[in-house]
C-alpha cells in the first residue's frame, strides 16, 4: 500500500498509508530506523456506544496537504458515527515532535460523547524485544522507552491535558492482537506498564454540542532519555502544539516558495505539482545529507529489503531538482556525506545507510571465478557530474575548494584508470542494478563527469588536468559512438561486452535511460543519432494502453504485469521514463508550441499521482495504481527537474525571465 501524505524535518519522519494509518516511525534519521516496523498505528473514534477504526469501510477520506506546505490537510467523514473529523498532521520544523490537531464535528445535530483513541505498536530501533512502556505521572501521558530512545505520546483536548484512557499491553505474542482491541467498546484498562514485546492506546473524551465541533491535539515526542523528552514534551505545553503546527505550516511555505518562479508558461496544476513535489522530496532527505530512495517498508514483502537508503545516482539526481530549485544547503550536505563515504581510490560502492554505513548490497565482491568491485560506475560519475552542476549555479568557490580533491580530481583519475584499451569504462553494474557490463548509460555518465573535472580544472587554472580530462572524455565519446551504436537498428546498444578478440557483443534491448545521452551532455541533443535513439524510445517504450506513459526497457520484469503483449506492454510505465522524454522534447524545441508535448508528459504525471501528488516508482498499465515505493524520491525530483527545465527553455524562447535561480546556469556557460 502507497505510503501517503509523509511529514519530516530531516530528523523525524512518519509516513501513512491510504486508509491514514501511520506505518512508519523514522528517527533520528530519515529512513533509520524504523520504530514502527510498518505496522499499522490505528486510530478509532467511539461515539454513543458505536465505534469504527479508520480503515473500516464507514469512512470517507480524504488525504491532501494544505497549499504550499507539509501540514496535511485530511478530512474524515462517517455518516454512520454522525462525525466529520478535519484532521492535520506535522513534524515540527524545529523539533523531532509529530503533531495531529482535530476538530470533530457533529452532523446528528444531536449532543455527543466522543472518544477519539491513538495505538501505538512501537518496536524501539526496528525490534520488539525489551521494550518498556509505562505511563508517567509527571506528565500524565505513556512513555515506550529502550536504551537511547524514548517516546512520549500525549495530549489536550479543549478541557485540559493529559490522557483520558490509556492501556498498554503485549503485542504478537501468542493470541496477544494489541491494546488496540480493548478500545473498541470505549473503554481502557489502564493497565500502567508492560514490559517486552509491547503496544499502547491512549484516549480523549469530547463533549460536543448539537451541530457543534469538539478540538483536541495529540503528539508523539522524541528523545535520548527520559529527562530530555519530558523537556519536549514540556516545550510543547508551553508553546502550545498549535502554536507549532501553525509556524510550522510558516517554514515550510516559506521554504517551499522562497525563489520567484514564474510558473505562468504552465497550468496552474503543473505549479501545484512541482511545489508538492519539492515538499514531498523534502520529506526524504536526512539532516546529515543522505538522500533517500523511498521509505516504504510494504517493499519488504516482495525484495525482502526496503528503499531507505542513499544510492549516490538518485541521491545525485536528486541533487540536481534541489540545486535548480536554489536548495544549496541540501546539495552542500550532500556532496558532504558523500565526500565522508567515498572510497580512497575514488568510487563509490552500491549504497549506503543514512548514518553513512554501507548498507545491504546482491552486488558480488567475487564474479566468475575472479576478483569483481561491486560498483555501479554511473554513480561515482553522477556525484561528480552533479557537483559542476551545483557550482555552475552557486559559484560557492571556497566550498568546491573543500570538495576538489575527494569528489572530482580523485574520482575523475579513477574513471580514466578504469577503462578498457579502446577507452570505455570496465565493466560494472547497470543503473536498474540487474546486469554486468559495459552499458550505454554509465559511458554517458562518465563522459558528463570527465567534462565536469575538466571544467572544474580550467578554472582552478590546471593546464595539464584540463587537456587530461578533455582527451578522456573525447576517447569515450568516439569509442561510444564507434562501438556501441548500431545503424542497422538505429539506436545504441543498452550494453556491450569485451570478448578475448577484442571485439564486442551487442545487447541492442531498447532502454528509455539512454536518456543520459544528452542529458549528461555526451553527445548533443539535436545528433542525428541521439534522435533516432529517442525517437526508437518514444515508439518502442510508450505503453499502449488507455494508461500510457513510457516503460523503462522492452520485456521489463520488475513488477511485471504484462507478460503476454510485450509488444504493446513493454514494462510497467515508470513516471522517470516518461519524463525524460519530456526532457528531449524540451532540450530539442525550438518554437513554443514544440515545447507543448512535454506538457502533456507533465500532466500525464500529474494524473499518475495520489490526491496528495504523492508519485510511486510505476504504474499499472491498465489501472494506474501504484506499483512498488512510493512515494519515490527519484520521481518527485524528475518531476522539479523537468519542469524548471520546460520554464528555461520557455524563457530562452520567448525572452522572458523565469525567475529562477537555474537562469544563472545559462548565463554563465
Amino acid at each position: 500500500m502507497p505510503r501517503d501524505i509523509p511529514v519530516g524535518n530531516g530528523d523525524m519522519l512518519v509516513t501513512f498509508d491510504r486508509k491514514y494509518r501511520i506505518r512508519d516511525l523514522y528517527w533520528p534519521h530519515v529512513g533509520m530506523p524504523n520504530h514502527t516496523g510498518g505496522h499499522v498505528q490505528h486510530f478509532g473514534v467511539w461515539a454513543d456506544g458505536d465505534f469504527a477504526w479508520v480503515e473500516d469501510d464507514s469512512w470517507e477520506r480524504s488525504l491532501r496537504y494544505k497549499p504550499d506546505t507539509m501540514v496535511t490537510e485530511v478530512l474524515l467523514r462517517n455518516d454512520r458515527l454522525g462525525l466529520e473529523l478535519h484532521c492535520e498532521d506535522a513534524v515540527d520544523y524545529n523539533n523531532p515532535v509529530y503533531l495531529r490537531s482535530i476538530r470533530v464535528h457533529d452532523l446528528k445535530n444531536v449532543q455527543r460523547e466522543v472518544r477519539v483513541f491513538f495505538h501505538h505498536d512501537i518496536s524501539i530501533g526496528g525490534f520488539r524485544v525489551g521494550d518498556t512502556v509505562n505511563y508517567d505521572p509527571k506528565t500524565m501521558g505513556l512513555v515506550h522507552y529502550k536504551d537511547g530512545s524514548y517516546f512520549l505520546v500525549n495530549g489536550c483536548d479543549s478541557r485540559k491535558c493529559g490522557l483520558d484512557h490509556f492501556a498498554t499491553g503485549t503485542k504478537r505474542l501468542g493470541t496477544a492482537e494489541g491494546t488496540w482491541r480493548d478500545a473498541e467498546d470505549g473503554q481502557l484498562v489502564r493497565s500502567a506498564i508492560s514490559q517486552g514485546s509491547v503496544d499502547s492506546t491512549i484516549g480523549f473524551d469530547l463533549k460536543i454540542s448539537a451541530g457543534g465541533k469538539s478540538h483536541l491535539v495529540y503528539w508523539i515526542a522524541a528523545a535520548h532519555s527520559y529527562k530530555e523528552v519530558r523537556a519536549l514534551n514540556q516545550k510543547v505545553l508551553d508553546r502550545t502544539a498549535e502554536r507549532m503546527i501553525r509556524r510550522t505550516e510558516a517554514y515550510w511555505r516559506l521554504w517551499a516558495c522562497k525563489e520567484p518562479l514564474d510558473f505562468s508558461p504552465l497550468p496552474e496544476p503543473l505549479r501545484d505539482h512541482y511545489v508538492r513535489s519539492e515538499i514531498i522530496l523534502r520529506t526524504q532527505v536526512d539532516h546529515d545529507g543522505a538522500i533517500i530512495a523511498a521509505n516504504d517498508t510494504d517493499i519488504t514483502h516482495f525484495a525482502g529489503d526496503t528503499y531507505s537508503y542513499m544510492w549516490p545516482r538518485d541521491g545525485a539526481l536528486c541533487s540536481q531538482a534541489l540545486i535548480l530549485a536554489g536548495h544549496s544547503e541540501l546539495s552542500r550536505r550532500f556532496f558532504r556525506f558523500c565526500q565522508n563515504v567515498i572510497e580512497p581510490e575514488g568510487y563509490f560502492l552500491h549504497k549506503y545507510n543514512p548514518t553513512g554505513t554501507l548498507a545491504s548490497s546482491w552486488h558480488p565482491w567475487f564474479k566468475d571465478g575472479r576478483p569483481s568491485l561491486p560498483i555501479q560506475q554511473d554513480e561515482t560519475a553522477l556525484v561528480v557530474w552533479a557537483l559542476r552542476r551545483h557550482f555552475e549555479v552557486f559559484r560557492d568557490v571556497e566550498f568546491i575548494r573543500e570538495m576538489h580533491r575527494d569528489l572530482v580530481t580523485i574520482p575523475a583519475e579513477w574513471i580514466i584508470s578504469f577503462r578498457d584499451h579502446n577507452g570505455l569504462p570496465q565493466p560494472s553494474w547497470d543503473l536498474w542494478e540487474e546486469r554486468h557490463g559495459v552499458h550505454l548509460f554509465t559511458v554517458a555518465a562518465c563522459i558528463g563527469a570527465l567534462e565536469a573535472a575538466r571544467d572544474f580544472a580550467d578554472d582552478f587554472g590546471a593546464a595539464e588536468e584540463t587537456a587530461r580530462y578533455r582527451v578522456a572524455a573525447d576517447q569515450m565519446r568516439h569509442a561510444m559512438n564507434e562501438y556501441m551504436w548500431c545503424e542497422s537498428a538505429g539506436h545504441y546498444a543498452r550494453a556491450v561486452t569485451l570478448q578475448d578478440d577484442g571485439s564486442y557483443t551487442h545487447d541492442m534491448t531498447l532502454d528509455a535511460s539512454g536518456w543520459g545521452l544528452f542529458a549528461f551532455d555526451a553527445m548533443p541533443a539535436e545528433d542525428s543519432r541521439v534522435a533516432s535513439h529517442m525517437a526508437a524510445i518514444r515508439d518502442r517504450l510508450t505503453v499502449a494502453t488507455g494508461i500510457g506513459g513510457v516503460a523503462r526497457y522492452e520485456n521489463d520484469y520488475y513488477h511485471q504485469v504484462e507478460t503476454q503483449d510485450t509488444a504493446s506492454v513493454p514494462g510497467n510505465p515508470w513516471a522517470i521514463c516518461t519524463l525524460w522524454l519530456a526532457q528531449y522534447e524540451i532540450a530539442t524545441a525550438t518554437t513554443v508550441e514544440q515545447l507543448q508535448a512535454a506538457v502533456s508528459k507533465l500532466e500525464w504525471t500529474r494524473l499518475r499521482s495520489l490526491e496528495s501528488g504523492v508519485l510511486a516508482e510505476q504504474f499499472d498499465p491498465y489501472t494506474g495504481a501504484p506499483i512498488s515505493v512510493s512515494p519515490l524520491t527519484w520521481s518527485h525530483a524528475t518531476v522539479m527537474t523537468t519542469t524548471v527545465q520546460y520554464l528555461l527553455k520557455y524563457s530562452q524562447l520567448t525572452g522572458r525571465p523565469a525567475g529562477t535561480v537555474a537562469e544563472l546556469i545559462r548565463t554563465r556557460r
